[in-house]
C-alpha cells in the first residue's frame, strides 16, 4: 500500500475501501478539508486560498479520483460540454478541426461529444442533434458542408449557442469560416499572372457552401481578367473524379491550366494528365485547394491554397465559449487562406510575365 505526504506534512494512508473508486469524500477526508471544499475547488470557486486547492489537488492525485460527470451536471447544472455535430468528419480538414476543438476545449475544462453525420437528410440530422442534447451540451460547433444541414438547424429549437465553420450568410448563429472566395480568387489570379488564358475550373459538388465559394471567387478572377469562360465542371471532392475529368480534358486540349476546387481532386487531374502523357506543369498547370499533407509529396508537388483547420477549431470554441458565458462577442473576421506555389504551376508557353502574383511561396 502506498505511503503518501498529507496535511502538515504528515505521512498517511489513503483508505479506499476495494471494489469502489474514490469518492469526493475520500479526498475531503486525505485533505482534511469537508466535501463542500472539494466541491468548491472542482468548480474553481474563487473563494478557495492557494494552498487549500493544492492540498485537494494533491488528494485527488493520490487517490486518482476522477470527478463524475453527470453527477457534476446535477449539482451545478452545468455539464462542461460541447457538441460537435459533423459531416465527413474523416477528411483532412474536418478531422483536423475536430482534433483542435478536442484540445481547445480540454484546455478549458470542457468535454467534446462529436455526433457524425453519415448522411445529411433531415432524419439524420435531427437524429445527430438530439443525440447531443440528450448528453446535455452547453454549446455546438456545426462542422457540416450544405445549405440543407443549416435549413434543419434553423428549424430545429437548439436552445444553446451554437457556432457554424461555414458562412452562410444567415443571420441566426455566429460563423467562423475560411474566406473561401479570397483563396479561390488567389489561386486563378496565380495562373493568370503566369499567362495563362484559358483556365478550367474543375468544381465541387452543388448545394456545398464551400464549393460555391470557391467558384465565385474563380469567376471573380476571370472576370476581372478579361477571360474566355469555360463551363466549371462540377465534381465530388474525389481523387477519382479528378482523374476522369483529367481524361476527359485531355482529349479537348482547349486550355492550359485547371484550378481545383480541393488537392484530391487536383491530384486525380494529374494522375490522368500523366497518364495521357500531357507534363504537368510545362503543357498544362494544376492548382488545388486546402493543403492536404500529401499535397507536398505528389509529383509535381503540387500548388495549392492553404487553411489552417487547426486555428479555425482553436477560435471557433473561444467564439463558443464566450456566448456560453455571456461574455461578449465581437466581430467575427475570417480567416484569410494563403496561396503555396509549387511545382504544379508554370509560366504559360511563350508567356513573359508583365506583374508579380499575389501568392506565398512554400
Amino acid at each position: 500500500m502506498n505511503v503518501h505526504i498529507g496535511v502538515n506534512g504528515l505521512a498517511v494512508t489513503p483508505e479506499t475501501p476495494k471494489g469502489r473508486a474514490p469518492s469526493i469524500r475520500d479526498v475531503a477526508r486525505l485533505a482534511e478539508v469537508s466535501h463542500q471544499t472539494v466541491s468548491r475547488v472542482l468548480n474553481d470557486h474563487p473563494s478557495i486560498r492557494p494552498e487549500t486547492k493544492e492540498r485537494v489537488l494533491l488528494a485527488m492525485e493520490t487517490l486518482q479520483y476522477r470527478p463524475n460527470r453527470a453527477a457534476r451536471a446535477l449539482v451545478t447544472s452545468r455539464s462542461h460540454t460541447i457538441g460537435v455535430l459533423a459531416a465527413r468528419s474523416s477528411e483532412y480538414g474536418p478531422a483536423t478541426s475536430i482534433a483542435a476543438i478536442e484540445d481547445a476545449a480540454r484546455e478549458h475544462g470542457y468535454y467534446v461529444n462529436t455526433a457524425n453525420l453519415a448522411t445529411v437528410t433531415p432524419e439524420a440530422i435531427t437524429d445527430a442533434l438530439e443525440h447531443l442534447m440528450l448528453q446535455a451540451i452547453e454549446g455546438l460547433v456545426v462542422i457540416a458542408p450544405q445549405v440543407r444541414v443549416f435549413d434543419v438547424l434553423a428549424a430545429a429549437p437548439i436552445g444553446v449557442p451554437f457556432v457554424s465553420l461555414q458562412s452562410t450568410g444567415r443571420s441566426d448563429h455566429l460563423a467562423l469560416s475560411v474566406d473561401q472566395v479570397t483563396g479561390a480568387r488567389r489561386a486563378t489570379q496565380h495562373l493568370v499572372s503566369l499567362g495563362h488564358r484559358e483556365i478550367v475550373h474543375l468544381a465541387g459538388p452543388q448545394d456545398w457552401i464551400e464549393a460555391e465559394a470557391r467558384m465565385r471567387g474563380f469567376l471573380d478572377a476571370v472576370y476581372d481578367a478579361d477571360l474566355t469562360l469555360h463551363p466549371p465542371i462540377l465534381g465530388d471532392w474525389s481523387a477519382d473524379f479528378g482523374y476522369f475529368a483529367g481524361r476527359e480534358l485531355s482529349r479537348t486540349r482547349d486550355f492550359t491550366a485547371v484550378f481545383a476546387a480541393n488537392d484530391q481532386m487536383a491530384i486525380g487531374l494529374m494522375h490522368a494528365f500523366r497518364d495521357a502523357g500531357l507534363d504537368v506543369p510545362g503543357e498544362i498547370s494544376v492548382v488545388g485547394f486546402d493543403d492536404i499533407p500529401v499535397a507536398q509529396h505528389v509529383w509535381p508537388p503540387l500548388t495549392t491554397v492553404h487553411q489552417d483547420f487547426r486555428e479555425v477549431g482553436r477560435r471557433a470554441v473561444a467564439l463558443l465559449l464566450n456566448q456560453v458565458h455571456g461574455r461578449e462577442v465581437l466581430e467575427v473576421e475570417e480567416i484569410v487562406p494563403r496561396l503555396v506555389v509549387r511545382g504544379s504551376s508554370a509560366q504559360a508557353s511563350g508567356h513573359r510575365p508583365r506583374y508579380t502574383s499575389v501568392t506565398d511561396s512554400a
